[in-house]
């Protein structure tokens, strides 16, 4: 009986020195053609050189990345399924959503913060304001007046322009849309006034005179806007905030794989020309450890959770 045992771990731990034998899914729970799709397909072409294997990307959009989360979180925790998801999935949701199906802090293992980059305060060429403290004072002058454009209830454009308002004793008009693209879209097109939106979605516009850019939202300029102030340099403190992806497996990944699949991740994010790429579209690497994303994700829950409380934010 002992001998069938010894065997039976022996060929458990041949199968993961093995791994990986077979493609591995990637899970997006987007769209396609998002910011966290194209980093997902990114570092899979490098991970497929690194494990000899296909990373295969599946989109499973849906309940603002809920159902794709739920597929991963009932997925085999054997190395072969993984998940790409921003902050809404990891630290947004779970106050959001009044029924999950998943919880982030329990049902996953989280490996690593992918990349993050900061959100910009974007205006009209035409707003009167081309200054944050103008801004501020407009706002504060006519109050529930101007017109913030986001991506969703919820999203982190969103919520950053909720923390904005608390944090300035100010208040706008929120005007949600169903992405990204067509909130831009109506901001240029002079249909919404100012809008909190990705670095590396809006810096193209910035640069050719479509958008203006007031202020950003990261703990330090950025080398692809040199010339944009942070809010806290301006005076407005605690909104220092970023987009971010992180990447999970199901919960109780065997160790060995749970290594070899985060030492992928880690590799294609730190190779020389992923990271010159992702760095020149805006995103800052950041392939932390899997206990420094734990750490960060919990604060992040419990941060954006006082911000929904205070701003009353629902889903529509």
């Amino acid at each position: 009986m002992l001998a069938a045992l010894f065997l039976g771990l022996a060929a458990v731990a041949s199968a993961h020195a093995a791994y990986p034998e077979k493609p591995i899914m990637a899970v997006v729970p987007f769209p396609p053609g998002g910011s966290t799709d194209a980093i997902a397909r990114t570092m899979g072409a490098k991970m497929s050189q690194t494990l000899g294997q296909q990373i295969v990307v599946e989109n499973r959009p849906g309940a603002t990345g809920a159902i794709g989360a739920g597929y991963v979180k009932n997925a085999a925790p054997d190395g072969y399924t993984f998940m790409v998801a921003s902050i809404g999935v990891y630290s947004v949701n779970p106050v959001l959503q009044k029924k999950m199906v998943y919880d982030p802090s329990k049902d996953f293992d989280l490996l690593t913060v992918a990349v993050r980059a900061p959100n910009v305060l974007v205006a009209t060429p035409a707003f009167p304001a081309n200054q944050l403290n103008e801004l501020i004072a407009h706002l504060k002058k006519n109050p529930e007046k101007v017109t913030f454009a986001t991506s969703g209830a919820g999203s982190s454009d969103h919520l950053t322009a909720a923390l904005f308002w608390q944090k300035t004793g100010t208040s706008g008009i929120h005007v949600p849309y169903k992405g990204g693209a067509p909130a831009i879209s109506d901001l240029i097109g002079g249909h919404a006034d100012v809008s909190f939106q990705n670095l590396n979605v809006v810096a193209g516009h910035i640069k050719s005179g479509k958008l203006k850019a007031l202020a950003i939202t990261g703990d330090k300029r950025s080398p692809l806007l040199p010339q944009v102030p942070t809010l806290s340099e301006l005076g407005v403190k605690e909104v220092d905030v970023y987009s971010w992806q992180g990447v999970a497996a199901p919960k109780g990944l065997p160790a060995d794989v749970k290594t070899k699949l985060y030492n992928a991740v880690v590799g294609s994010l730190r190779d020389p020309e992923i990271s010159k790429r992702l760095t020149e579209q805006g995103f800052e690497i950041v392939a932390n450890s899997p206990e420094e994303f734990a750490k960060f994700q919990a604060q992040e829950l419990a941060r954006w959770k006082q911000v929904i409380e205070a701003g009353r934010i629902e889903l529509d």
